[in-house]
């Protein structure tokens, strides 16, 4: 999470000061923390996204559906393995790497219920460093 701020007119009438923007909630969430710093916060979170085919008849469709048509039931797919029902491990696996290396969290990561969706998690992380 970024800090953002925006420039205050200051005394002299020059934009001399810095002031948190209003879209700066990493602001407003460290004086909550810092209001009861004994407490001890941990969050954690997930995002789940899908994997696009780039060349299909159609302008979007998703990496191992079918091109023409529709797949299976989900059964198959969530936390799957193997060539027919999972698509996209090894970006998925390099997308970790590259968080890792980034410095965040990731604790895990899997495939989701359709094909070509994925998730990560990452956490558990104490207070406002989820956002880091």
């Amino acid at each position: 999470m970024t800090e953002t701020y925006k420039w205050q007119d200051g005394e002299n009438g020059n934009y001399d000061t810095l002031v948190p923007a209003n879209t700066n909630f990493r602001t407003y969430a460290n004086k909550i923390f810092n209001a009861c710093p004994e407490e001890e916060p941990w969050f954690g979170i997930e995002q789940e996204y899908t994997l696009i085919q780039t060349k299909t008849k159609f302008t979007t469709w998703p990496l191992g559906w079918p091109h023409n048509g529709y797949p299976g039931t989900q059964g198959p797919y969530y936390c799957s393995v193997g060539a027919a029902n999972c698509f996209g491990r090894i970006i998925s696996d390099y997308h970790y790497r590259c968080c890792l290396y980034a410095g965040i969290k990731v604790s895990g990561t899997n495939a989701e219920v359709m094909p070509g969706q994925w998730e990560y998690q990452v956490g558990p992380v104490e207070g406002i460093a989820i956002g880091d």
